[in-house]
């Protein structure tokens, strides 16, 4: 009995030490809530849809983020069970060099990928942002799937091969489906990356048809006019998308970075 009221006292000093430590984090979004809602309520929020262009800006967002999401789930796999599973020469200076990558600033790349987009005639189009966004991307994405693909037993990969699977085979039937935790994680951490991206489409999305849903505040900052209200509410709009998103992967993104931190 007084080992069980000492556990409901450790659990009670626990969720009042993790209330205290989430606070920092949740402040800034009820104050983006509530200055969302300020001045002209829920007006606000119909101002934001009225943008014209709106509804294209986020078939735009949905567009590149999904294809960004997709590049960077099959690269970061394949890569993941090269660098974990096959004997290949070198796989640890490939490896690190890949990680390297992870070094570079997005804005130092724009100067190079301006040039390379106008003389490839992917200016103004889906894949100038599609491409750097996904390039960026991968090698967190490696970091996290390698570490969980080589908590994966060797005895699993041996009896595959041993049935005469090759390494496609292996992919498909064995990395697939033993990866959907870490794979919630990527998709999760590629979806944030992607869908708030506001650099690359800035600059690399000029014609208007081309733009995404970060570049709707702008509609609301002008010279002599800066209307704070619909800029936050059109922040809330563009999050919306990402928080439905981690609710529906939320217990595979948690067991996936658990599991890949540990492994």
């Amino acid at each position: 009995m007084m080992f069980e009221v000492g556990k409901r006292w450790k659990r009670g000093l626990l969720q009042i030490i993790v209330t205290v430590m989430i606070l920092p984090y949740l402040f800034p979004l009820i104050v983006m809530l509530q200055g969302s809602l300020a001045g002209q309520g829920f007006d606000n929020y119909r101002a934001v849809a009225e943008v014209p262009g709106f509804a294209r800006f986020f078939v735009n967002s949905a567009i590149i983020s999904a294809s960004v999401i997709t590049l960077v789930y099959v690269c970061a796999m394949l890569a993941s069970y090269g660098f974990a599973k096959l004997r290949i020469f070198g796989r640890e200076v490939y490896f690190w060099m890949l990680l390297a990558c992870l070094t570079l600033p997005e804005v130092v790349l724009l100067a190079p990928l301006f040039t390379t987009d106008q003389k490839l005639g992917l200016y103004n189009t889906y894949w100038a942002v599609i491409l750097p966004l996904a390039a960026l991307q991968v090698p967190f994405a490696v970091l996290l799937t390698r570490n969980f693909i080589n908590g994966l037993p060797d005895e699993l990969f041996e009896a595959i091969r041993v049935d005469g699977a090759g390494p496609v085979r292996t992919f498909r039937h064995l990395i697939v489906p033993l990866t959907r935790p870490i794979a919630a994680a990527v998709i999760i951490f590629t979806l944030i990356a992607a869908w708030n991206d506001y650099l690359m489409p800035l600059v690399f999305e000029q014609a208007t048809r081309m733009q995404t849903i970060t570049l709707v505040p702008q509609f609301f900052v002008g010279e002599f006019n800066d209307d704070q209200t619909k800029i936050l509410a059109s922040a809330v709009v563009t999050a919306i998308p990402e928080i439905v998103a981690y609710l529906g992967l939320q217990r595979l993104f948690e067991r996936g970075l658990t599991a890949g931190a540990v492994k």
